[in-house]
Formats: C-alpha cells, structure tokens, sequence
C-alpha cells in the first residue's frame, strides 16, 4: 500500500491537518495496514471541523472501497462498503423505487461516514437518524480482527460505533434499509413564516413526512427568525428528472461576496420571492435533498479563509427562548451567510453520541472573519446552558466543558470505544480537542 504525504481539510477549509495518507481499492489492502498501523478511516470529507482530521498521523481514505456488495428487492435491504456515496445509491436504486430512508444534506457524503456521524435529515421527526435503519455493519477492529455488528450481535459495540466518530474501528461495509420510493420527483410546498415563534409553530404543526426551514439570520426586530417553511411529500409523477449539470467554483471568492450588506440583500429577495399564499413546486429528488450539490466546491465562495458552521439542538423547553437569543446576537453581528437552516427533530438515541433530541435544531455558516469565533463560541455556550447538544459533524471550535454533560451515556461510549481501541489508533483532531475519549 502506497502512502502519501498530504494536507487535507474539513469542509470549513479553516482546521487542516498534514500527514500521510492511503486510499486502498481493495478490503483486502485495507486489513493489510492494520497489521502493523492501524489509524482513522476517513470519507469524501464532508464534515466541517476536524472531525476527519488526524494532525501529524496517518489516515485512510475509503472512498475507493465503494462496492455495492448485494441487493434485495424483496425487502429493501442493501449491502455496500463504506466508500459509497449517498447520490450513489439514491441514483442507483430510486429508478428501481428504493431510496436511503434518511439522508443528509449533502449526496457526497459516504455511507461509512453516515453511519459514524449517525446523520439526520429532513424526516428525522418522523424517521429518527441513519443509525436507525441499519441491520448490520462490518467493523474492523485494532487488532485487525473484523466483527459483524448488530442489534442482536455485539450489540454494545454496535451502538457505540453508530455516531462514534470511527473510534471503535473502520467501517467497512453495511447492511441498511432502504424505503419505498414512489417517484424519482417530490412535491414541495413552501410557506412564509413572519416571525419565530410563527415559525416554530408551524414547524411544530406540521404532519409532512419532510420538512426544513430557510431561515433569515440577518431579521431584526418583529421580523427576527422569520423564513421559509418546505414541506415535502414523495409523489407518484412518472416524470424523469433532468439531469443536473454541475458547476465549480473556480476561485476563492473575494471578501465582499458575503458582505453584511450582500446578505442582507439576498436575504430579503430570497424570503419575497415566496409569496404570501405560498406556492407549490416539483422537484427532483437531489435537488431538493441535495441543494448545494450542483455547485461543486461551494465552501470557496467564503473565501480563502474559509469558514465556521455551527450547529446545535435544543429540548423544547428551552428552544424558543435560545433561539431568540441565538439569533438576535447572530443578526447584529452581521456575520451570517445565506445558509441558515431550522428543523424540527424527534426523539431517538440510536447510538450513545447520536446528536439529535426532541427539539429544534439550527445550523448556519459563518465566513471566518474578525468576530466569526467569538460569536460561535458564545452560541456554543448558550447551548450548553440550555441543555442543548452540538453536532460533531459541524464543529471547530467548541471546548471540553462544552460538550461535558451534552450526552448522557457519553461514560458508557468512551468505556466501549477504550476496549475497542486500547492504543487510541483511531483518535482524530477533534476527539483530541473535545477530550471525548476520556483521561488515558
């Protein structure tokens, strides 16, 4: 196996990291690492911070290991290795009327790395996480040994390494349920919501099997939180949909491009261009679960510094009032990109470190300018006070007494994922950062 030097980034393109990397086409590549250097798997490299990032190690990268291993039409269930990307299998199998149950929002995210962030979607209210729809998983273990984990088999170490941030070992492949899928085209309705509370109300309302929210992080005063509702129903239109064609960002953009003005701007024609009846609209599948896929390299509109996401959870009984806070600091920062997004989430604990909680959930980019971290690391701390969790997946700068006491079985993980891997092989910046693993 070949091994090369490289620098490499989360999604934010902030955090970095240098070190060597192999990216194997073959398991039987893979097993044969872990004979002398077991270290961290690593997918398309999606998630924003560091959670993906090993800092002066090594890695694996296994988008290559991208199989599909076997299908059955009978009952929906897939087996593919963890390279697969979600667009992989959602272009594959909706033609066939199958599709992943939960999906994240982004189609390049890969199966392996579904499962290690335990990601939600626009259903989760309804559906739960990813990790709730998996039959089986093959892990490789430290000691080069693999296991097949279930709910029934090795069912400790299954729940640990469901949203365990690849602590417990490499993923290397899965068995998951897909779900019917009528249409290759949804319906889509889109309503205004004047304020927060109007909108949390309608999110809390709503009986859509999918349902998102735009919301306006730059609103002030009566109009603070207002936005755009989505709900969204599977359809039974035999139309085809048009194939995307991507495009790139071919620079960085300059600074001015998400000005505070800029976005205020856009902002405004963005919520205006709904109008005050609503309206409904058809979509395709990707375009409206993957928005932002059809422009590839997105993350350099912010420029080459990059930028923060921050993305928290909060129970029912404090959100509102967080939220407002939330948002009030957010908007007179003036440092708030157009992606600002508000959902409602359900109950569920697929996995020790799952991220979502009955609640709501708020996730937004911050470009990383002067003020970007001392903002996110106030959100962090208001989320942390009101009982709230933070998502792994989109973090950069929150500390160990933030995330102390955000999950509750945290204790019994790290205790799974240090028998798992005693050495700590699979430890990455951000578990390093957190301290998740506990004291050695």
């Amino acid at each position: 196996m070949l091994w090369k030097e490289t620098e490499y980034n989360g999604w934010g393109r902030v955090l970095k990291a240098t070190g060597r990397m192999a990216r194997p086409e073959k398991p039987s590549a893979l097993t044969g690492i872990f004979t002398e250097n077991p270290c961290p798997a690593i997918g398309s490299l999606r998630s924003y911070g560091d959670a993906a990032l090993n800092s002066d190690g090594d890695a694996i990268q296994m988008t290559r290991l991208d199989r599909f291993i076997g299908f059955a039409p009978e009952t929906g269930i897939l087996e593919a290795e963890a390279g697969v990307s979600i667009t992989d299998i959602l272009s594959t199998f909706s033609p066939q009327g199958w599709m992943p149950a939960v999906m994240p929002g982004t189609g390049f995210a890969t199966l392996g790395g579904c499962i290690a962030n335990d990601v939600h979607g626009k259903n989760h209210h309804g559906a739960g996480t990813f990790g709730d729809h998996i039959e089986s998983i093959e892990l490789l273990m430290a000691d080069g040994k693999v296991k097949r984990l279930s709910a029934n088999r090795n069912k400790d170490l299954f729940r640990a390494t469901i949203g365990g941030l690849g602590q417990t070992g490499v993923i290397l492949s899965a068995r998951i349920r897909l779900k019917p899928c009528s249409s290759r085209m949804i319906q889509v309705d889109e309503r205004r919501a004047d304020s927060l509370a109007e909108f949390m109300g309608m999110l809390e309302t709503s009986t859509a099997t999918y349902c998102v929210g735009w919301i306006d992080a730059t609103a002030k005063g009566s109009a603070l939180g207002r936005g755009i509702l989505e709900e969204a129903e599977l359809t039974s239109s035999n139309m085809t949909p048009k194939l995307r064609k991507a495009r790139k960002i071919p620079m960085d953009a300059p600074s001015f491009a998400l000005s505070p003005p800029t976005v205020r701007v856009f902002n405004k024609a963005y919520f205006n261009r709904i109008p005050e009846q609503g309206r409904g609209v058809l979509r395709s599948l990707e375009d409206f679960f993957f928005p932002l896929d059809k422009i590839h390299d997105w993350n350099r509109l912010y420029g080459k510094r990059g930028f923060h996401q921050f993305q928290c959870v909060l129970p029912d009984e404090t959100a509102e009032e967080t939220l407002t806070e939330m948002l009030r600091r957010i908007s007179n920062s003036g440092l708030a990109s157009p992606l600002a997004v508000l959902k409602r989430t359900g109950s569920g604990n697929a996995g020790h470190l799952t991220f979502p909680i009955k609640g709501f959930t708020l996730a937004l980019d911050f470009a990383n300018a002067n003020g970007a971290e001392e903002l996110v690391r106030g959100l962090n701390r208001l989320t942390a006070n009101a009982g709230g969790r933070i998502y792994f997946a989109k973090d950069s700068l929150a500390t160990p007494e933030d995330v102390a006491g955000m999950f509750p079985e945290m204790a019994d993980w790290q205790q799974i994922a240090g028998t798992a891997d005693p050495n700590r092989s699979f430890e990455t910046d951000l578990t390093r950062r957190l301290k998740i693993r506990g004291k050695k």
